[in-house]
């Protein structure tokens, strides 16, 4: 309790902090500090379903979860986090929720007209990430590399174009990392802290921006990258762990060309191992991953030219005028938001908890929490590795989503006899989040 009293006390000085900051005139460029969202209070078709749900899991998800047999709870979890994402997008109606966020400034929508030829605009991609060049790209296009764009022309080739189409793939692939979060779990060792799990994933306010956004489409890519990774290196047939481990590699080599952030992808790829204690599937991941990257290059795109001029876009955009001194801890504030106070607390148990975890690795293979401990911990370097960098200087309440999401499982080493308490504090987060904002990018 006294670190969620504390997390909650940072968003208050981040928010606080931020109003101070903008008006002695230093821009922030968002609009409700630290979120990139604005305040307007509204209820829409999504409410009634949102609280709902809310109530269901928060009261029964529990019991439920530590009775249902393995794979129909994985199913149910994926079922219910896109029904509560679902339900929270739609709080801001149809158009404003989901159908149009693609479409809106800065998307990847509104480069479509310009990959009649995808050939020939993967050639030329990185000619247009800079601002001061003719027909630069939108800044989500220019801001990622073209992984992300030609996963939206592909929708759009096999006659699932436009906004709305897209705003339905990312919530319904953006939400299966939770099933995947709980198959890397359960592989690892860690199957009754997965069933605890399971819930707080559910209801993780993280749902307010993985609908709808490009960033839950790839935190989903993330986890089910490492799903596979875990199964790769517990598989007992020679035939599974080999199909694993090259489709671990695929996975998290397109990760990279995603988003370039995800290369700190690499430190939950390595707890994952660590939890594995073998090197076994590691030859055939770095042939999956070499095999997007080569397919890539050869098409035109050369991932490092990419990276460097988007370095200089950063720069010359709003990224070189917000300043570290504040995003630099305002940044957590965030996490504490999409994460909730349930993770944060839950957090706290699994860093303190991680050395004597990293030690019992040594000797034998994950039992009880231990591999939820290692990852959320992961997740947490991952976070602090990309807010040191200074190219994460807000709206990372959907950039960090491929790390929020290993966070949140960590609530379930809270006490067991306050799971249904935490719930409805995770639940009442996101539903405040959803109804008195209009979060938008």
């Amino acid at each position: 309790m006294i670190t969620a009293v504390a997390a909650a006390v940072l968003v208050a000085l981040a928010a606080v902090a931020g109003v101070l900051i903008e008006r002695a005139g230093q821009k922030l460029y968002v609009d409700w500090e630290p979120l990139s969202s604005d305040w307007a209070p509204h209820v829409g078709p999504g409410t009634l379903p949102a609280l709902a749900i809310a109530v269901a899991v928060a009261g029964w998800g529990p019991t439920v979860a530590a009775r249902l047999r393995w794979r129909t709870l994985v199913l149910s979890a994926w079922g219910a986090t896109m029904a509560w994402t679902f339900a929270l997008a739609l709080v801001d109606g149809w158009e404003q929720g989901i159908a149009g966020r693609l479409r809106a400034k800065h998307e990847y929508l509104l480069a479509m007209d310009r990959w009649d030829d995808a050939g020939a605009a993967l050639r030329g991609f990185t000619d247009h990430i800079l601002i001061d060049v003719p027909g630069n790209w939108p800044a989500h296009v220019a801001g990622h590399p073209p992984g992300a764009m030609l996963t939206f022309v592909g929708l759009d080739r096999i006659g699932l174009g436009g906004g709305a189409w897209a705003g339905v793939f990312c919530i319904v692939v953006g939400t299966s990392a939770a099933a995947a979060i709980l198959i890397a779990l359960r592989a690892l060792g860690a199957a009754p802290a997965a069933r605890l799990a399971a819930p707080f994933v559910v209801l993780a306010p993280a749902a307010v921006w993985v609908g709808t956004s490009a960033d839950g489409y790839f935190a989903a890519v993330t986890a089910w990258g490492l799903a596979l990774l875990a199964l790769a290196g517990t598989a007992e047939r020679t035939a599974a762990r080999w199909a694993a481990a090259l489709g671990a590699g695929l996975l998290l080599g397109w990760v990279l060309y995603l988003s370039y952030g995800l290369t700190l992808a690499a430190i939950l790829a390595l707890a994952v191992v660590a939890c594995t204690r073998t090197l076994r599937p590691l030859p055939l991941a770095v042939v999956g991953a070499a095999a997007v990257a080569a397919a890539f290059t050869a098409a035109g795109f050369w991932w490092l030219e990419g990276y460097d001029l988007l370095v200089t876009r950063y720069f010359q955009g709003v990224g070189g005028e917000r300043p570290q001194y504040y995003w630099a801890w305002a940044n957590l504030a965030v996490v504490v938001i999409t994460a909730g106070p349930a993770a944060i607390a839950g957090l706290r148990r699994a860093v303190l908890a991680a050395p004597g975890a990293v030690k019992r690795l040594r000797r034998a293979p994950p039992e009880g929490a231990d591999a939820l401990v290692v990852l959320a911990t992961a997740a947490a370097l991952a976070i602090a590795a990309a807010d040191l960098s200074g190219m994460s200087k807000g709206e990372t309440e959907r950039i960090w989503l491929p790390f929020v999401v290993w966070v949140v499982p960590a609530a379930a080493l809270l006490p067991a006899r306050d799971h249904r308490v935490w719930l409805a504090v995770q639940a009442a987060l996101a539903l405040a989040a959803n109804h008195l904002l209009l979060n938008g990018w």
